[in-house]
């Protein structure tokens, strides 16, 4: 063929030849044209998409990780929102006629001058289904940021079930359990007093009926720090179509929980401001952020000593009994009163008061395993929790703390100082009460001190006989 005759082949007749897909969007994104293979691929006739824009009900697209696409995310508005031309986007088409999930490598670029008349978006598409199904999706799915778990479906019913089978790494480092600890565990141990019971009760009513639900919801870490998510479960079914699994996606939205009433309004204060103050601005932002962050700090931490605040450490210790509860382990809580402390204060001043406080909250924290929870409690009180092994793991370890205070003390000018320990601890067949449990160590503090100070007694109430 000449380069004359070449030419004269109409651009409508390439289009219509083509062997991938094109769609042109007017500048309000309506569809104005589509070729025969662009109609293939969508599933879609020719009345079906003419005339519809990016808004319409019809387009059903999801992203890489089987999430559902933003309108904004679209093609077609990506590339009216951009200078710059779309390429490989790759997104899934899905329609309720046909529950396969076709892949698009798609190409997207404006022609002729934004929103103007003239203006048009080409969109061009090849299907890449086969190519995509090599993609190693246990690889996407281990390193992605949202936070996966994927449990059994059947024996739903608490407190056991369902189990989990599978967690990627953000979810190991986002709650502090590691994939090993937690697997053939249920999700629930993550749940915690303040977690809403009608989230809880919806959630098991969708699993019951093995349907999909979406759930804010608060859950605790392996240290019992709270944290808020946005929670989305799935059926995953098997090939007969019967559902064996769930599948849990988690986004982490603690930040956005705690800050979005403050952050929007500041939104719209931007709005109005001048543009000479939006330096300022921005810097007034920052500040609030950062005060917001220390009170929540302060919130669960003493601000003398930086160890959890009676709350914080209430929470800690109220997940580890839980633990007990499932394992074979013992539970061991302990009140530590310093000895004399109004005579140091008297003799020596509120700042040496002060002090020794810190020296026995920098003492007790470094006495301590990882696993073990401390807090200061009151004035001059801090209390221990712990998960021992054995009856004696816990007397040895109140005891290698009292004698580490009083050696790591010396250096202050009164001298080493004494503290007095009550504990009591119980076993995973015993009911566990933890205001109960308090009261106890308390009685067995007043033994340690009416006994003469500087030493450790047990309350034996919870004894098994």
């Amino acid at each position: 063929m000449n380069t004359q005759s070449f030419t004269q082949v109409g651009l409508l007749k390439l289009l219509e030849n083509a062997n991938i897909g094109v769609v042109i969007h007017a500048a309000d994104t309506k569809v104005i044209y589509a070729n025969p293979t662009a109609l293939r691929l969508l599933r879609l006739s020719y009345n079906q998409i003419i005339g519809k824009d990016a808004l319409d009900p019809q387009w059903h697209f999801i992203d890489e990780h089987g999430i559902p696409l933003p309108p904004a995310e679209y093609p077609v508005n990506r590339a009216l929102s951009s200078i710059t031309a779309v390429r490989d986007q790759i997104l899934g088409v899905t329609d309720s006629s046909n529950p396969d999930i076709v892949w698009f490598s798609v190409n997207a670029y404006v022609e002729g001058e934004q929103r103007s008349d003239n203006c048009f978006v080409i969109v061009s598409f090849v299907d890449i289904t086969d190519r995509k199904s090599e993609f190693s999706f246990a690889d996407i799915l281990h390193n992605t940021q949202d936070i996966v778990i994927v449990t059994e479906a059947e024996d739903v019913q608490a407190p056991f079930g369902p189990k989990v089978v599978y967690v990627n790494k953000a979810f190991e480092s986002l709650t502090g359990f590691s994939a090993d600890e937690i697997i053939g565990e249920t999700p629930r141990i993550l749940q915690g007093k303040d977690t809403s019971p009608e989230a809880r009760k919806r959630i098991r009513i969708a699993l019951e009926a093995k349907k999909p639900c979406r759930e804010k919801i608060l859950n605790y870490t392996k240290t019992g720090m709270p944290y808020w998510l946005d929670l989305s479960i799935i059926p995953l079914k098997n090939r007969y179509g019967e559902v064996t699994h769930f599948a849990a996606i988690e986004r982490d939205i603690t930040q956005t929980t705690y800050y979005n009433e403050k952050l929007e309004q500041r939104n719209k204060d931007l709005k109005i401001m001048r543009e000479e103050l939006e330096l300022i601005i921005k810097e007034r932002t920052e500040q609030l952020r950062q005060k917001n962050t220390e009170l929540q700090r302060l919130a669960y931490d003493d601000y003398m000593t930086g160890l959890p605040n009676r709350k914080a450490f209430f929470q800690l210790a109220e997940t580890q009994l839980a633990r007990v509860q499932r394992h074979n382990q013992i539970f061991a809580i302990a009140i530590l009163d310093i000895d004399l402390f109004k005579s140091i204060n008297d003799s020596f001043g509120h700042d040496e008061g002060d002090k020794t406080i810190i020296a026995v909250a920098k003492t007790l924290r470094d006495s301590l395993r990882a696993e073990d929870a401390c807090g200061r409690i009151g004035g001059e009180e801090f209390s221990i929790a712990i998960m021992a092994e054995s009856d004696q793991t816990a007397q040895l370890l109140f005891e290698r703390v009292r004698q580490n205070i009083a050696a790591q003390t010396l250096s202050l000018p009164h001298g080493g100082i004494t503290v007095s320990i009550g504990y009591t601890q119980v076993s995973n067949t015993t009911e566990l009460n933890l205001t109960q449990l308090m009261r106890l160590a308390d009685r067995a503090l007043y033994c340690a001190k009416n006994n003469g100070r500087n030493q450790v007694c047990r309350d034996r109430t919870n004894d098994e006989a």
